[in-house]
């Protein structure tokens, strides 16, 4: 590192955070990439389809499709990108940027264990509400750029559900801080560090908040069941209706990239991020990555199983069952915390 810091002098400081980002981002876009790929495999063997199971790499079986993603960026590389005539270019080009800026930025914050992260900010949960609350941003703008009524139609859905289940997140989030009197992502994990393993986790005396958090963020995504804003046999595909080739790459880089993101900051607040569920075993990144998995499996899960929900019945669920749910349990835990009954200490 000495020899480095001596070769870019007073630059060394941006370069090594530039590489910082680029080791977070590339990582990242992989994962993005072959998540699609295991999303083909998993819903395909829960509906019995064959060809996702049964695809190959050139042939090569046991490698089991792993060129599929790759595939699926050459085609798209070499699409057209149609902007209608009636668009506004400039913010129709801007919107895929918009949702997918985000999705990436919030990683800023997201500690991998106790050293590991970019910037140990205090207010790093003020950071992450505050900037994935920007993607409804890119949607918004994509339905309304395209001047088209089938992607302004979905557009509207997407913003009045976003903002629905906001609410309920961020008051499932009050909850966590609650819990661990911080607002810094690696003080809330180490928070959750006790003897007792999993037992010592937010999930259990937040387990109300909990089921909150992880169903509002199939729904902050624009995933099945809560895919309104996309409803293809509505609205035809909804907000990005007009987008072909990269541009619409890039939403669906963004929708895959911000599932990642809802489920590290599951397993982050929730799930006790990196540590280990058991009190022998050490902690650990791999943990991380364990519950990551598990929680984008439970995304892919409820897109296999749910059929959508009407647009009236996912509104009701968030203003009439999620907030009060949310606003009820925090009341509750506020006063169990006063009482020496209270064993998260």
């Amino acid at each position: 590192m000495e020899s480095f810091s001596n070769f870019f002098g007073p630059t060394w400081p941006l370069v090594w955070t530039l590489a910082k980002i680029v080791a977070i981002v590339l990582p990242i876009m992989g994962c993005v990439a072959y998540l699609t790929l295991a999303e083909r495999k998993v819903i395909g063997f829960m509906q019995v389809r064959l060809g996702p199971n049964r695809v190959t790499f050139f042939g090569i079986r046991w490698l089991g499709g792993l060129a599929q993603p790759i595939a699926d960026a050459l085609k798209l590389l070499t699409k057209e990108i149609i902007i209608p005539s009636g668009a506004n270019k400039v913010l129709f080009l801007m919107a895929p940027v918009l949702s997918l800026m985000p999705a990436l930025a919030a990683w800023a914050v997201i500690p991998f264990d106790p050293e590991l992260v970019l910037a140990n900010v205090d207010a790093g949960l003020l950071y992450v509400m505050a900037i994935t609350s920007m993607g409804v941003y890119g949607v918004i703008i994509a339905g309304w750029a395209s001047n088209s009524k089938y992607a302004f139609l979905g557009c509207l859905r997407s913003a009045a559900q976003i903002v629905s289940y906001e609410i309920a997140m961020g008051f499932a989030l009050v909850g966590v801080l609650m819990m661990s009197h911080s607002l810094n992502l690696v003080d809330i994990v180490k928070q959750q560090q006790g003897g007792l393993g999993a037992l010592s986790w937010n999930f259990i005396p937040l387990f109300p908040m909990f089921i909150v958090y992880l169903i509002s963020g199939v729904a902050e995504t624009n995933r099945a069941p809560f895919d309104v804003a996309e409803g293809e046999s509505e609205i035809v595909a909804g907000f990005h209706v007009e987008y072909s080739g990269m541009a619409f790459a890039v939403f669906f880089l963004a929708e895959y990239a911000n599932m990642i993101l809802v489920s590290t900051l599951t397993a982050v607040m929730f799930l006790g991020g990196w540590l280990s569920p058991v009190p022998f075993l050490p902690d650990g990144f791999p943990w991380l990555v364990a519950k990551v998995g598990f929680v984008l499996f439970l995304f892919l899960w409820f897109r296999a199983t749910f059929p959508r929900y009407r647009y009236d019945q996912i509104m009701r669920l968030g203003w009439k069952v999620f907030i009060p749910v949310t606003l009820v349990w925090l009341m509750v835990i506020g006063g169990w915390m006063q009482t020496p009954y209270w064993p998260w200490k």
